[in-house]
Order: structure tokens, then C-alpha cells, then sequence
């Protein structure tokens, strides 16, 4: 008797379609929803560490200039009546503090602030005059933008000069000598130069080359026509190509192949760039669309063989 007829017999696994829905919904939403949250985390990080620090300093330059505070000597022996008094042909209003300013602002301010309590200062008072009549969000963005763009425009002109090289120069060097900090540094200035920065590369196309070794495939960006005399050694055409790294494709190796063993492929530098970042996941979408057309004329079957003749 048989030793596999003693053994229960193993029921296949159910499919799953609820779990294969949920993947696919996240698959769908998740690129959207961070692009949200990576742009709202960079809009809050500029308003909270950029734009409130310099609401806060035009506030209390705004309050300096605009504020008309006067104690109840300044007044000069004025009568009071009903909390106000009249200097100079000018009505002030006292407030919660036992000062006096301009009875207009304090209208002004009690008129916006509605069923709000007043606050319990003159200076106070003053800021929340100065909040609604010039620092008003719709007017303190674009004029915090063009100020950023001057800032960053003067700041860059400033960088390109001898001098500013030189404090830059110094500045970097003082941060490589903090342990910890140079390595969040470094790697944060790769990013950004590469992503700001005008590149001095210029990549011509994207090909595909048998590297490190033959039998395996890596994407190449074409850089040039490397030296003559490699040109005369390998006795024909070569490239110089930068072979990029995931998930950083602005380091690699640079190597030279010869041309007659590069095979151009038909995409773009930037889908080139998203394949690499995303380790191979990223495929452009006719390469993808090709792939995908050559699987299912390979899954169907084929025509049947024609009968063959009889042998004479």
C-alpha cells in the first residue's frame, strides 16, 4: 500500500481577491497622497521656520511705527469722560492696562474683533491692529515670495563671486569636521546639487551594456567618445558612459565600451533616471506596453502545425 494514500490530501490555497483589491487601491492611491503630503510638508516647514519668523519681525516693526500709546500724566490734566479724553483734537480711548490710544484704532479693532474679547493691553491692542490691517495672509505671501526670490537671487549672485566662495568654502569645512552632522550634510548637498545644480554632464542618449560582466545588463548614460587612444586600442568607435547606481544615479562608474557593443534603447534620460531611483521598478510605459504584448502573443496557442504529406 502506498504511503501517499495515507496522507490528507492538501486543499489549494483560496484566492484572496479582497487582499488583491485593497493592494491595488493603495498601489493607486499612495502616489498621489504623498505627493500631497511631501509638497503640505514642505509648504508648512517654510511657514513655520521662513514666514512666521518674518511676520513676527514686521509685527513688532509695524507696532513700533504705528503705535500711539499715552499714559494719563501725558494727557495733560484732559477730562475723562466715559473712558476717553481729547488731546490735541485727537479722541483716545483708555484701555484694560490704564492707557490711552487713538479712540479710531481702538474702534477699528474692536469692530473686527466682533463678540472676541479686547485685549487686555494697549500693546496688545496694537498687534491685533496691525495683524488685520497689513499682515493679512492674501497680501503677506506674495510679497514673502518675492522677497524670498530676492533673497535667493542676491544670495546667488553673492556665491558666484570670489568671495562668497570663500565663506562657502569655509563654511562647509567647518561642518565636515562635526561628526554627525557632516553625514546628513553631505548626503542632503548630493540631492539638492544634483537636483538644483546646472549640470556640467551632458548625456546624449541611454544605452545598454554588458556590465560589470557579460550576460548581465546595465543602462549606461552616453557622455562622450572617451580618449583617441583607447579609440586606436580598441580599433574601432567607443563611447564614454556613466553607469549609474540605485537608488543615487548621480554617482556611478565611468567607463568606456566600444559602440559596436552598446544597444540604444528607446527612452528618455528622465524615465532612464526613474528606473534607476526606483531599483528597476519604474518602466516606461511602452516598454512596458511592448513587454506586455509580447506575453500574451506568447501565451496563446499557436496554429495548429500543418499536416504533413505522405512519405512516397
Amino acid at each position: 500500500m502506498s504511503h501517499n494514500a495515507d496522507l490528507p490530501e492538501l486543499n489549494p490555497v483560496p484566492p484572496r481577491p479582497f487582499r488583491r483589491a485593497v493592494l491595488r487601491g493603495l498601489a493607486v492611491l499612495l502616489p498621489p497622497l504623498l505627493t500631497i503630503v511631501i509638497f503640505v510638508w514642505i509648504g508648512s516647514t517654510v511657514a513655520n521656520y521662513l514666514l512666521v519668523p518674518m511676520e513676527n519681525v514686521a509685527r513688532r516693526a509695524l507696532v513700533w511705527a504705528e503705535s500711539d500709546i499715552r499714559n494719563p500724566e501725558e494727557l495733560g490734566g484732559a477730562e475723562i469722560v466715559g473712558g476717553r479724553a481729547t488731546l490735541n483734537g485727537i479722541v483716545y480711548q483708555q484701555t484694560a492696562d490704564e492707557k490711552f490710544i487713538p479712540a479710531d484704532d481702538y474702534d477699528e479693532v474692536r469692530k473686527r474683533l466682533g463678540s472676541d474679547p479686547m485685549p487686555s493691553n494697549a500693546k496688545d491692542i496694537y498687534k491685533r491692529y496691525v495683524n488685520r490691517r497689513y499682515l493679512q495672509r492674501q497680501f503677506v505671501v506674495p510679497v514673502f515670495l518675492l522677497f524670498f526670490i530676492l533673497i535667493l537671487y542676491l544670495l546667488g549672485k553673492f556665491l558666484a563671486a570670489g568671495m562668497g566662495r570663500f565663506f562657502l568654502h569655509q563654511f562647509e569645512s567647518i561642518i565636515h569636521r562635526i561628526p554627525l552632522i557632516r553625514n546628513v550634510y553631505s548626503s542632503v548637498k548630493q540631492v539638492t546639487d544634483f537636483m538644483f545644480s546646472e549640470r556640467e554632464i551632458e548625456y546624449t542618449r541611454v544605452i545598454a551594456v554588458e556590465y560589470p560582466r557579460k550576460g548581465i545588463w546595465s543602462l549606461g548614460l552616453v557622455t562622450g567618445e572617451s580618449f583617441l587612444d583607447i579609440k586606436g586600442a580598441a580599433n574601432g568607435p567607443v563611447l564614454s558612459v556613466l553607469m549609474p547606481t540605485s537608488p543615487m544615479p548621480f554617482t556611478g562608474f565611468t567607463v568606456t565600451v566600444r559602440k559596436s557593443e552598446a544597444i540604444d534603447l528607446n527612452i528618455t534620460i528622465d524615465q532612464a533616471f526613474q528606473f534607476i531611483v526606483s531599483c528597476g521598478v519604474v518602466v516606461p510605459p511602452h516598454q512596458l506596453a511592448e513587454a506586455l504584448e509580447s506575453q500574451a502573443a506568447t501565451d496563446q496557442p499557436g496554429q495548429a502545425d500543418p499536416p504533413a504529406l505522405p512519405s512516397e
